[in-house]
């Protein structure tokens, strides 16, 4: 890990000061009218709370560590994120309130004949106001944070019929299960990764295809999941690609060579688990003397900071004359980048990669989630002409241990 400059420790600190005197200052404030001791117990709560959220940061090098225990690590993320957030969000809006006070000083000041607006509400100041929204609104996103905790395995079906005019008769009402984004590494409940099992095979797909991230970044991470993921199976195949995860970019190896291994053993664990690996190269899939091309190409981004090691040329070649064509890209990104605009015969490309944010509103008349300002195509169901891309939020989950809104998804297209 890269060491931080002292200047970036100082910037840190006088950060982190400042989130602490405007959060300190909204609870004591909040807590004015409670009598002591009362006042007093909740104030050293709150203390108590920033302490161990500060030994948090201190800890995270040992909870990054393969040999961490998972649960723990999970709560700690969660708890951390969650307060860092609302001290946030407290901080902010009792600094623009500070920016409305200043102004209204110095307006005064030079002009005093004027009259600075006063906003009373029930005989509740506009400080006052900012004051509880402040907390109100901080509170809200720190208990929902925590909360969402339980919803990491609350897996959600979500079904789409698609119609394509060239899809060879018999392969005309085909069941696909799309999964993605696995993160074996931060799973931490057999018995709940079961359920999600469970509910992919009662499906009955006729194939299942896996769309990148089996793991965070070491390939042992899956080792304790190998005989779950073993069980899915389909008539036609289980067929996966590498996400930009699989790769073990994102630690410090001790070598080329250990690296390399690590992505070696992890290729060896899809083959264990009957998983078919497509490393840009097709496979034909064959019924009733028809047939189909499954694609899948290793990750390819057009997003700067994520590497690309695909060739959907590679992959592409020698299955031109095939009347139907399923993509495999993990990064939604290679969509827009590549696929729709030189390879306008791929029918259906299925991603994953943005998890959607694991954050937001996802309802049948809004769909929103921060990542949607970073990639234009993030979950569901996506046209474009005779095209389609099905963006697949996750089975799993990274960094935040959480869903808030936005839940793991198994994908059911059926092919009409």
């Amino acid at each position: 890990m890269r060491k931080m400059s002292l200047v970036g420790i100082l910037v840190m600190l006088l950060v982190l000061g400042a989130l602490e005197y405007y959060s300190y200052s909204a609870i004591k404030y909040a807590v004015k009218g409670v009598k002591a001791p009362l006042r007093n117990y909740i104030l050293g709560f709150y203390i108590a709370l920033t302490v161990f959220w500060f030994a948090s940061f201190l800890a995270f090098p040992y909870l990054r560590s393969p040999e961490a225990n998972k649960t723990l690590r999970n709560f700690m993320i969660s708890f951390t994120m969650g307060f860092l957030i609302m001290k946030l969000i407290v901080s902010l809006i009792l600094f623009i309130d500070d920016i409305r006070r200043v102004l209204f000083y110095v307006i005064d000041k030079f002009y005093p004949d004027s009259t600075a607006p006063q906003l009373v509400q029930a005989g509740m100041t506009r400080s006052d106001f900012l004051n509880k929204f402040a907390l109100l609104v901080g509170g809200s996103l720190f208990g929902g944070l925590v909360y969402g905790m339980t919803n990491r395995y609350n897996y959600r079906l979500k079904k789409h019929s698609i119609n394509f005019n060239n899809l060879p008769s018999a392969f005309k009402g085909m069941r696909i299960i799309q999964i993605s984004d696995i993160h074996s590494g931060s799973l931490n409940d057999l018995n709940a990764v079961q359920k999600g099992i469970d509910l992919i095979m009662a499906q009955k797909p006729d194939l299942i295809l896996f769309t990148g991230d089996l793991v965070n970044n070491i390939s042992t991470e899956i080792e304790e999941f190998i005989p779950l993921f073993k069980q899915l199976n389909a008539p036609l195949g289980v067929y996966s690609i590498l996400g930009n995860h699989d790769y073990g970019d994102y630690v410090e190896w001790d070598s080329i060579n250990a690296k390399k291994k690590n992505l070696d053993q992890l290729k060896q664990y899809h083959q264990q688990m009957g998983w078919r690996l497509l490393l840009n190269e097709h496979i034909v899939i064959d019924k009733e003397g028809q047939q189909i091309a499954v694609l899948g190409v290793e990750n390819t981004s057009f997003r700067n900071r994520f590497k690309s090691y695909g060739s959907l040329e590679k992959a592409y070649q020698g299955s031109q004359d095939l009347p139907f064509k399923i993509l495999l890209s993990h990064d939604p990104s290679h969509w827009d980048g590549e696929v729709n605009s030189a390879y306008k015969d791929i029918d259906l490309t299925l991603s994953g990669h943005t998890h959607g944010f694991q954050f937001g509103v996802d309802i049948p008349w809004l769909k929103w989630s921060p990542i949607q300002y970073i990639y234009k195509q993030w979950a569901g169901l996506y046209q474009e002409g005779e095209q389609y891309l099905y963006v697949n939020r996750g089975f799993g989950f990274l960094g935040y241990p959480g869903r808030v809104g936005i839940m793991p998804e198994i994908t059911l297209l059926e092919l009409i």
